[in-house]
């Protein structure tokens, strides 16, 4: 009776506490009010500095959806959770955020809250975003306000993503807020590609791996991640997005100038943009200035080595079909060329401890995005539907395990995972 006593009460806490972590979370609901300075966005000058950050900051690639106005929100993230929409941050002062006052645009980006008290969740990279300085952030929000208002209202998220009281342990537990600090012993370059990478590009939340609650790994940071893309209907594919470390596995054969290359054109002589990384370079840093993509890669350039090697050799029963399908353009050597294809030797895709984006390019061939050029090296056949499981995998194994590569076989499991 007394052990019944006992849990009794015990469960009478945990709901009292739950109780008080959802009003805590919920304060401040209802509308925002009228709280929007116009007077912003007549500074033209300012309007177009924050246009450049949310060009940075990549927003258009996630707030509008295929057919969508930009901006207007409605593109589906997949999470462990459910369907997750991006919101409309179009100057709609009802769907949008057009009555938003510059201090709850900065909440938003600094704290994770939305100016009607809602705690977002980190899909909407706000871990990164809190290091935006307070000066940008107002020229991001003058910008916005000069965004065409759309009165689209983007879908409901699914029912566990309404559950915002959690992200109050969530944030307890995972999120660091502050803003970005220059290193002084380090260059105005290296601290203005750091700022670009780790604030405005965000480019951790692809790049690291993330924990069961979907937070990133600071001690494993930009170690590789992996993207749920939503193809059709409900069927997700993952993607590898690369070690950005000069590990073995990541950029080591990479150069500044490489990089800078990629970045800022979707090409190099190391690799050629497809996949997710198209909308980021094709919305973002193929619109940054020469300067800044090259500070971007003199600061990624400069994470040192760091994550997990493979040193199995795969088996070379792919090699037939290499021979046969690949070698035309990747050459014999896996070294590729600039009339041919990208190479395949030292390729930090090709070398991931994941191997989702090789098997990806396999299935469905590799395509630029629109406006990005990339000569030769434009589109890669698909072999979907010429090539099994097992020869895809084969031949996936087959380059990750020869020229030096050391990758571990990729098995027909893995492959039909993709399909």
């Amino acid at each position: 009776m007394a052990r019944s006593r006992k849990v009794y009460w015990l469960v009478a806490a945990l709901v009292a506490l739950a109780l008080v972590v959802t009003l805590l979370s919920s304060r401040g609901k209802g509308p925002s009010g009228s709280g929007a300075d116009k007077s912003l966005a007549n500074d033209a000058a300012l309007v177009e500095r924050g246009r450049y950050l949310a060009t940075a900051g990549n927003c258009a690639s996630c707030h509008t959806r295929t057919g969508g106005a930009p901006f207007a929100g409605g593109l589906a993230f997949e999470t462990p959770f459910g369907k997750l929409y991006s919101s409309n941050i179009t100057a709609d002062p009802v769907h949008g955020i057009g009555n938003w006052s510059p201090g709850e645009l900065r909440r938003a980006l600094h704290e994770g809250v939305s100016a009607r008290g809602y705690r977002l969740f980190p899909a909407f990279p706000y871990p990164s975003f809190t290091k935006i300085t307070d000066e940008d952030v107002k020229a991001i929000y003058a910008y916005l306000q000069t965004v065409a208002a759309d009165a689209y209202d983007p879908p409901s998220n699914s029912f566990l993503l309404q559950q915002r009281w959690g992200m109050v342990v969530w944030n307890g537990l995972f999120f660091h807020p502050g803003r970005f600090q220059p290193d002084s012993g380090e260059s105005a370059e290296w601290n203005r590609g750091a700022y670009l990478v780790a604030a405005l590009g965000h480019c951790g939340a692809c790049h690291t791996p993330r924990n069961r609650f979907m937070a990133e790994i600071q001690d494993k940071a930009y170690q590789g991640g992996v993207i749920p893309e939503r193809v059709a209907g409900d069927e997700v594919r993952e993607w590898s997005a690369v070690n950005l470390t000069s590990s073995p596995v990541g950029l080591k054969e990479w150069n500044v100038a490489g990089l800078t290359k990629y970045l800022h054109t979707g090409f190099s002589p190391r690799a050629g943009t497809f996949g997710p990384m198209n909308e980021v370079i094709a919305n973002s840093t193929s619109k940054l200035t020469a300067e800044d993509a090259q500070a971007m890669a003199t600061y990624i350039k400069s994470l040192p080595a760091a994550g997990e090697t493979d040193t199995k050799p795969a088996d070379a029963a792919g090699e037939g079909i290499y021979k046969d399908r690949c070698a035309k353009c990747h050459g014999d050597s896996g070294r590729g060329g600039m009339f041919q294809g990208p190479p395949l030797f030292a390729s930090a895709v090709v070398r991931s401890s994941n191997p989702a984006s090789l098997i990806n390019a396999i299935l469905y061939g590799a395509t630029a995005p629109e406006g990005i050029k990339l000569g030769a090296w434009e589109t890669m056949k698909p072999y979907a539907d010429i090539l099994s499981d097992a020869e895809v995998a084969a031949v996936a194994s087959y380059v990750r395990g020869t020229w030096g590569n050391q990758a571990s076989a990729v098995s027909a499991a893995q492959v039909a995972k993709q399909r």
